[in-house]
């Protein structure tokens, strides 16, 4: 297989200049040793068979590529992602993401014959003159190269009678000793000595003397240090006398030894700041400070500024470990191009912890940048940032091009696709929402407890559960519509999902696809009835919802397997079997076996093989269940006929001991009564005899709005074959 290198790239990328995928070969790679991070760093010299360049280094996290000796010299790779970057005032290509197309051995050698770029910009290039020894002058005070009078200071070469001087914005890279830059003033220099590129007696081409002899101003510019007496023959004013004006400005009432007001230039700051004298070139305005993309940060660049909306703020810590204590806080940043987490330690969370605001822009500098730890971080970043003494962290009002929220929203009906523990995006509008609820976590806390219902244009809906203050403070008035970033997919119950931690839920976000499922609801979606993926479950936790009817239970023969069927119906009680309903049980400890009574009046656990004085009365009641196709009998004991009934046993026991009359009501209340019974069904061998045997798991009250919108989507599903048949 033969590739073809991407011409031009090299000097392109060292032009700082965007190649799109450039296709590059391995020349030669360098390994530094681990420093105190502990991971090795590589050098490449790439090629593009025309220039080859050795300032590539590989990210850290493309390790993988060298060690496993994927990367070798010779082979040919794609640069999929770069970055540009500055490390020891050398320009460096930073490679973030490659592919190896093409193996050494396959490529059989060097392409091409490429020449070596060297670390200098093509502009120092162009502007570095070939000189020679001959073409030096000696310095205006006399003293040539090796001389002294130059304070050890580097001259600028110049060829002799050339009538073309050097630029003066531009020094040139070899200057021959004596000489200075002409836009640079010596430091300290002796009175008397000439201005650089000078002769004795010449004045400078471009700029005038700031020393001249007593009175005279100059028309632009002072030439530094120039002799008394002598004008510069661009610049000085003709006929000029002592205590006279420049012809080019007019000076009033200048006193005898005083500048011009044009006399310094706003370039650069005099080396001579005790002459209160301003030296060409000096301080340039300040321009505005240039924002870095998220997803261009790494350990390799060192001066970056974000402006980024913080979306996820956690509360503070502590920690505690070998090396000590503390505490730490971290919070979520996001900008158009990308997301990453900030971390603060100790002093880091008294400065800035109060300053950090969700929702909020902030311009952020000066931070640590290093690879993220997976463990502790879901964004899709590889690297984050911890905050230091002398990081930055300013609030900036102008939010323009800053996202509210950065999202990839999955639709609903994608969720059953997605693996437990998967964390997704997910926009819908909350069509129902529970009362707060108090759970009992197993550190022995109160922990509040909501759990939501989002439906979107998928026709699907979903249980979200929320927890904290997040489950108090929502407002489900008005059907809102509910944004959750980095919501956690469960499969109890379904599909189902739950905000931890570092999830973000926003109310009626404003973002257009908010606006989209508002208007969708608004015209569409309030009157469907949308298929939920999340089943409710029991109290116990022992099964999931399946629900059938009593007409189902039968013809799919449930609980002729070698387990145990578990379903629920929506069913009326028309019977009791109530002369059986109770029975003596044991009263030791969990122990809850029929106990017989003895001749001396004690009651006998045939389990424990213990009498005791007394027992206590269980229930085993037996109720005749219907529904609108069928009907069957079920076993409701202690918990669920207690739920049922509405007394408990040992009082339903003492009213048919003394009050049969009282005893008979209690069963009158609910007979046509409608419940929610979730089931266990089995098939059990009693006296050589197979029977069915329904066990009632639990009993609910009957929420006739949930049960109707499952017949319609049950009808909605039978008509969906002959929809298409009419079709």
């Amino acid at each position: 297989m033969s590739v073809k290198l991407t011409q031009g790239a090299i000097e392109a990328l060292f032009n700082k200049s965007m190649v799109q995928s450039p296709i590059l070969q391995v020349l030669n790679i360098r390994e530094y040793p681990a420093g105190k991070q502990g991971v090795n760093k590589y050098r490449l010299n790439l090629s593009d068979g025309e220039r080859s360049l050795s300032y590539f280094l590989l990210g850290t996290h493309l390790n993988h590529l060298r060690e496993s000796e994927l990367l070798e010299p010779n082979c040919v790779c794609v640069l999929n992602k770069t970055m540009f970057s500055n490390l020891a005032s050398r320009r460096v290509v930073v490679v973030l993401d490659m592919d190896v197309l093409q193996s050494a051995a396959e490529t059989g050698g060097r392409i091409g014959n490429p020449t070596q770029l060297t670390d200098q910009t093509p502009d120092q290039q162009q502007a570095e003159p070939s000189t020679s020894r001959s073409d030096e002058i000696p310095g205006p005070s006399g003293c040539g190269p090796g001389g002294g009078g130059n304070y050890g200071m580097k001259t600028s070469p110049m060829k002799a009678p050339a009538p073309r001087m050097a630029s003066p914005m531009q020094a040139s890279p070899m200057k021959a000793p004596g000489m200075v830059s002409p836009m640079q003033a010596s430091p300290m220099k002796a009175h008397g000595m000439a201005s650089p590129m000078k002769t004795p007696g010449m004045a400078s081409p471009m700029q005038a003397s700031p020393m001249k002899a007593p009175g005279m101003a100059s028309p632009r510019m002072a030439s530094p240090m120039k002799a008394p007496g002598m004008a510069s023959p661009m610049q000085a004013s003709p006929m000029k006398a002592p205590g006279m004006a420049s012809p080019m400005q007019a000076s009033p009432l200048k006193a005898h030894g005083m500048a011009s007001p044009r006399m310094t230039s706003p370039m650069t700051p005099s080396p001579m700041k005790g002459s209160g004298m301003a030296s060409p070139s000096s301080s340039p305005s300040k321009s505005p400070t240039r924002m870095t993309p998220i997803y261009q940060l790494s350990p390799y660049l060192s001066n970056w500024t974000i402006k980024a909306r913080v979306i996820n703020k956690s509360d503070i810590r502590n920690w505690s470990n070998a090396r000590g204590e503390g505490k730490v806080f971290d919070f979520e940043v996001v900008d158009e191009t990308g997301e990453i987490k900030i971390t603060a330690f100790n002093e880091e969370v008294d400065k800035f912890f109060s300053l950090v605001e969700q929702d909020r822009v902030y311009l952020i500098s000066k931070g640590t940048v290093k690879l993220a730890n997976k463990q502790f971080t879901s964004l899709k970043n590889d690297y984050a940032i911890t905050l230091s003494a002398s990081s930055r962290i300013v609030p900036c009002d102008d939010d323009r091009g800053v996202p509210n929220l950065l999202c990839q929203f999955v639709p609903i009906s994608q969720l059953e696709d997605k693996d437990p523990d998967a964390v997704v995006d997910v926009i819908g509008v909350c069509e129902e929402a529970e009362d707060v609820s108090l759970i009992t976590t197993k550190a022995g806390k109160q922990l509040s407890k909501r759990a939501l219902t989002l439906t979107d244009s998928s026709g699907k809906m979903v249980t979200l559960t929320l927890w904290g203050d997040q489950a108090q403070k929502f407002n489900a008035s008005c059907h809102p519509v509910v944004a959750v970033r980095k919501a956690r997919v469960s499969t109890f119950g379904g599909r189902s999902l739950m905000v931890f931690l570092n999830s973000t839920l926003i109310v009626n976000p404003d973002i257009p696809e908010a606006f989209a499922l508002r208007d969708w609801y608004n015209q569409v979606g309030h009157a469907l009835c949308s298929q939920s993926l999340t089943e409710v479950l029991s109290a116990s936790g022992d099964f999931r919802t399946n629900w059938k009817t009593l007409r189902d239970v039968k013809t799919e023969q449930l609980g002729h397997g070698e387990k145990a069927d578990y379903f629920s119906c929506v069913a009326t009680v028309v019977f009791c079997r109530k002369e059986n309903c109770l029975y003596r049980a044991c009263p030791g400890g969990s122990c809850h076996k029929k106990v017989h009574e003895q001749d001396d009046g004690r009651y006998r656990c045939d389990k424990c093989g213990k009498d005791y004085p007394n027992f206590n009365y269980r229930f085993m009641l037996s109720v005749n269940l219907a529904d609108f196709g069928d009907n069957m009998w079920a076993t409701c004991f202690q918990e669920t006929a207690e739920t049922l009934l509405g007394i408990s046993a040992e009082q339903l026991g003492h009213l048919k001991d003394t009050d049969e009359n009282a005893f008979d009501n209690v069963f009158d209340k609910i007979y046509f009564s409608t419940h929610v019974f979730r089931n266990r069904v089995k098939l059990e061998n009693f006296n050589d005899e197979c029977r069915v045997k329904v066990t009632v798991m639990e009993v609910l009250p009957a929420d006739q709005r949930q049960h109707s919108r499952r017949l319609l989507n049950a009808i909605r599903e039978l008509a969906a074959p002959l929809i298409d048949i009419d079709a």
